[in-house]
């Protein structure tokens, strides 16, 4: 099933996704940008909780002019876990992109 494309992500945008990600995660767990890389995960190596996720949708939500509902987050969540910062900035960038159609997408 081919998902039409709400917004196109470019790299610049993905740029900024990305900054916007590890500059929210070394705030929300109080260390430098420069500790965090794409490979740590979240809960175990950061510390953080799963609500950050929530707050980093939240936070992008009214930015981006995102058009998605936290519980379909959750739904996404459920099936495709974003437990690395990588997964985490991965998912960001479908639901640029998708909006609430995200769990649609097959993976």
């Amino acid at each position: 099933m081919i998902m039409e494309v709400k917004r196109e992500l470019t790299e610049e945008i993905k740029a900024k996704l990305r900054e916007k990600v590890y500059n929210f995660i070394a705030e929300e767990c109080e260390i430098e940008v420069s500790e965090i890389n794409d490979e740590l995960t979240i809960m175990e190596d950061l510390d953080g909780d799963s609500l950050m996720f929530v707050e980093l949708v939240e936070m992008l939500k009214s930015e981006y002019d995102f058009n998605i509902q936290l519980q379909v987050v959750g739904k996404y969540l459920l099936k495709n876990p974003a437990e690395t910062v990588g997964e985490v900035i991965e998912t960001m960038y479908l639901i640029y992109q998708y909006d609430d159609k995200i769990v649609d997408l097959e993976n």
